[in-house]
């Protein structure tokens, strides 16, 4: 089922925003906070979920934290680009997990990747290895992010 804005009413969009912020929040605060009972907050999440409008809950992790602070977003040229091909590209950079994200793009280039590694060396070999390795690359051009001003993360599918 496909939502449009329109057929969220104040108390959906009240439930997603306190989700988006709290994912861990207790069925009973939520409904506090939304001011609703419990037994119809309890309906309505039901039905979000159900529907697909919200996919999940999970924990949020700092990849600086991690040690993951080096960002890149490269621009992916290919060589194909029939419908099997893209295909086989998007298939195969579901696999690789220093790829966050990946977009088809409708410019002069193809795809736009975002890539998280440890640091310079690090990306650098994994543009040798597994970027250019990735079906039907004909060309890449890196950009590397200084600082992240502004991410938002509304939902992750895996």
């Amino acid at each position: 089922m496909i939502f449009n804005q329109s057929e969220l009413d104040r108390f959906d969009t009240a439930i997603l925003e306190v989700l988006a912020k709290d994912g861990r929040i207790s069925l009973t605060e939520l409904a506090s906070r939304i001011g609703l009972s419990k037994s119809p907050t309890q309906a309505r999440l039901r039905r979000l979920e159900n529907s697909g409008v919200i996919l999940g809950y999970r924990a949020m992790l700092d990849p600086i934290r991690l040690g993951l602070d080096h960002v890149a977003f490269v621009e992916v040229k290919l060589n194909d680009t029939r419908e099997t091909a893209l295909r086989a590209f998007n298939a195969a950079v579901a696999k690789v997990p220093e790829i966050e994200q990946a977009h088809m793009i409708a410019s002069h280039f193809d795809y736009l990747l975002k890539v998280r590694t440890s640091n310079m060396a690090q990306y650098r070999v994994f543009l040798g290895e597994t970027v250019s390795t990735l079906p039907h690359i004909a060309s890449t051009s890196t950009y590397v992010a200084m600082e992240a001003v502004k991410e938002t993360v509304l939902a992750e599918t895996t």
